[in-house]
Order: C-alpha cells, then structure tokens, then sequence
C-alpha cells in the first residue's frame, strides 16, 4: 500500500522514536544488568511501533517503523548489535503480519499483536545463537532454563514451570503494551483532533 507524505513523516517520527529508545534504554539496561531487559525494551518498542500503526493503519506501515528503528540501531555505543538489530525486526515483522491479517487496529488485534511480538523475544535466541554464535540449540535451552529459575527462584529440574511461567510472562507483557498502545494511540488522536493520519 502507498504511503502519503504525511504517512511517511508520520512513519519516520515513530521509527526514530522506537529507535532512540532501543539506543538510550537498552545501553541503560545493560549497565545496570536489569533482569527482563529485553522484554522491558520490547513492550516499549512495541507500544511505540503499535501507536504508529493507529495513526497510520495501513499494511507495511508497521514494518516501516522496524526499520527505521533497526538501522537507528546500528548507532549504539559499542558499534552494530545484530542480535538487538534482528530483534527489533523480528518483533515488528510479526506485529506486521498479525496486523495485516486481522484488519484496522483493535484494542484485540493490537494485544495479540504485542504478545506474540514479545514472545519472540523468548524465542529469538533459538534462532540467532546457532545461526551467529554457533552455539547449539541444547546450550541453549539450558541458558534459558538457568537464567529463568534464577529469576522465578526455582530449581532447574522444575523445567516446564519455569519454560510456562517465563511464556505466560512474554504474553502478558505484550498484551500490556497492546493495551498502552490502544489507549495512547487514542489519546493522542483526539488530542490533535484526527481518527487516522491519512
């Protein structure tokens, strides 16, 4: 779908604004080794990316805003981050694509949208560390399961409690940004006096 100027600014505002978040928080996050970090930055994101989709609810425009969020990226301190990177457009090629099946923007397409943006999060390491680092899938599951029952305080032999509580943690959190960006998105559109930007 085509793209008015308008869209674009739009697009381009909110990308930048998923950008310089990933950027500032996710070094702040680091430093101060804040467990979830990743989740944390994905609801943000997310619910920034999903606002944008508000204002401009087209097919792509989701997409659009990964992008630009994803080569702002590339400017965090320490040089190019591919993990951080390929996140940020994994999770905005789901939005995408939960978006475009599911028509205009609902509070429920926009929950859905954020929570199965956000398990990816959980996810993503399946994919990039054999794939980057050449680590095996066993090495793994086996960080994910350690780092979970550090977390929820529980013994590693509680593997599916931990592995159920860790996904049900990821859904809830994109559902929570589902629901901030449904009620911010809608906000901000009768504050400028819009339903859509067009």
């Amino acid at each position: 779908m085509k793209f008015s100027t308008k869209n674009l600014v739009s697009l381009a505002v909110f990308g930048t604004l998923w950008g310089i978040s990933e950027i500032t928080l996710g070094t702040l996050f680091k430093t101060l080794n804040i467990p979830l970090s990743g989740v944390l930055l994905s609801v943000i994101g997310l619910t920034i990316a999903l606002i944008g989709r508000i204002f401009v609810p087209k097919k792509g425009s989701t997409l659009f805003i990964g992008v630009i969020a994803m080569l702002l990226k590339m400017f965090s301190l320490g040089g190019v981050v591919i993990g951080p990177m390929i996140g940020i457009i994994s999770e905005a090629i789901v939005a995408e694509v939960v978006l475009s099946l599911t028509g205009k923007p609902r509070l429920g397409t926009l929950i859905l949208a954020g929570s199965l943006s956000v398990l990816w999060v959980l996810a993503q390491p399946f994919v990039t560390n054999p794939l980057l680092y050449g680590r095996t899938v066993f090495v793994v599951w086996e960080k994910v399961i350690n780092n979970g029952g550090q977390l929820l305080g529980l013994g590693n032999n509680a593997v599916f409690w931990i592995l159920g509580i860790m996904i049900c943690i990821h859904l809830a959190s994109g559902a929570i940004a589902g629901i901030i960006s449904w009620t911010l998105g809608r906000t901000l559109q009768k504050r400028v006096g819009i339903s859509s930007v067009e």
